[in-house]
């Protein structure tokens, strides 16, 4: 069996190639089964992110199967549109991308957690589906070990280096759990779409997003099971909220010193935490200088995003090193299964032939055949039936002299 890998990922491909190949969660089975129908192709799994796709595969020893082409084939694209966007992995090296993509270290935000997650959604899809088999269960197992170790070891996750969620990370950092907190996220932008999935991971407990076209924000909204409003019901719904994440176009500040005032009055002092992330700024930089209110702006955010971006950099270096040394682990763990097996159904075949040849034994002398006959035919044909394979590898192997080699150490036998 081969451990293979292909596809194309953000650091190979423009967004308009990897959108034709990519799958949401209700394609994936029906992708799943083209996949495995394809020959060859022992198991599979796919994962498809806004950044990558990907098909994992165990391929059968002997097939020459390609699966980048059942998947230039299944989304319908040509040879130039795909081919020089794809990459290949095999064995080993297959081995250690997975764990790089498991633990970030291959995603666009280095470090960032959310890949972990889609390729566990990935991996459970392919098992409902069938196409998962023990080779990459146990590789997928390890890969979730691998990711967890590398974040634990050093300090690749456990700082911020995107805007988006250098914001839910402060707001975790003010409010603790979250689950307990509201939040209104103001524009429907990529920024704002970003904010809204890191406050859904982070549970949330209610959402609200704000919009001047309110189809726009309900987009959002239908994602994450969140409320859209417009944004003139924002001056009397900013008071049920304890975070505001503000991404908008507008020239003019859109929350007030005395629309915050005026809510902070009906919260009863609780606090409220607002991030603008506007250029121009949505929020007047008066409302920071109201009591019970942590206004950060851009600004901010960057320069805690610059320091960290370098910390995880530097995490990154000693990840890499364990990638490399887990990938090795895993192939040594997986050779070693294979030879069990191989030896398993060497000796289980061995003694097949020795309980045939041993039942029809008994069954000559039960209806009085000579002993002695029976004994020599016996032995004849358990040599003749336990040489019969070797010796057919034997006569293939002639004329290479590193397959008699090997062949010779194998059966045991002297060099000379």
């Amino acid at each position: 069996m081969t451990l293979f890998i292909t596809g194309l990922s953000h650091k190979t491909a423009p967004i308009d190639v990897r959108e034709k190949v990519a799958f949401n969660e209700e394609q994936l089975p029906v992708a799943l089964t083209a996949l495995q129908a394809h020959q060859g192709i022992a198991e599979s799994i796919i994962l498809s992110t806004c950044n990558r796709t990907e098909c994992y595969c165990e391929l059968d020893i002997e097939s020459d199967c390609e699966p980048g082409q059942w998947l230039k084939n299944y989304c319908s694209l040509s040879v130039d549109n795909i081919e020089p966007h794809l990459y290949r992995f095999h064995g080993e090296h297959a081995a250690r991308h997975i764990l790089r993509v498991a633990s970030g270290l291959d995603s666009l935000v280095l470090g960032e957690p959310q890949i972990l997650g889609q390729l566990k959604d990935a991996y459970r899809v392919a098992l409902d589906t069938g196409t998962v088999g023990k080779v990459l269960n146990r590789l997928l197992q390890f890969s979730f070990s691998t990711a967890k170790l590398i974040r634990s070891e050093t300090q690749i996750g456990s700082t911020p280096v995107s805007i988006a969620y250098a914001a839910v990370k402060l707001a975790k950092q003010i409010y603790g759990d979250l689950s307990s907190r509201s939040a209104m996220l103001i524009g429907a932008g990529d920024t704002i779409a970003l904010v809204a999935s890191h406050l859904a991971g982070a549970h949330i407990g209610r959402l609200i997003i704000a919009n001047r076209t309110l189809n726009a924000a309900q987009r959002i909204a239908d994602l994450h099971r969140a409320e859209a409003i417009e944004l003139t019901q924002l001056p009397s719904r900013i008071k049920d909220v304890d975070v505001i994440v503000s991404s908008t176009s507008s020239r003019l500040p859109i929350v007030t010193p005395g629309m915050v005032q005026l809510a902070l009055q009906n919260r009863q002092i609780n606090p409220m935490f607002i991030v603008d992330l506007a250029v121009p700024r949505d929020v007047d930089p008066a409302v920071g200088e109201l009591p019970d209110v942590y206004l950060y702006t851009i600004d901010n955010l960057e320069s805690v995003i610059r320091t960290n971006l370098e910390l995880r950099r530097e995490a990154a270096t000693y990840g890499e090193e364990m990638v490399l040394l887990q990938a090795q682990d895993f192939m040594s763990r997986l050779d070693v299964q294979s030879s069990d097996e191989v030896i398993a159904a060497f000796r289980a075949r061995g003694e097949s032939i020795r309980d045939e040849a041993l039942a029809k034994a008994e069954r000559q002398i039960a209806r009085g055949d000579d002993a002695h006959a029976v004994l020599e035919s016996l032995a004849h044909a358990l040599t003749n039936k336990l040489l019969h394979h070797p010796t057919n590898g034997l006569k293939i192997a002639s004329g290479r002299e590193d397959a008699l080699k090997i062949a010779t150490k194998l059966l045991g036998l002297s060099d000379k």
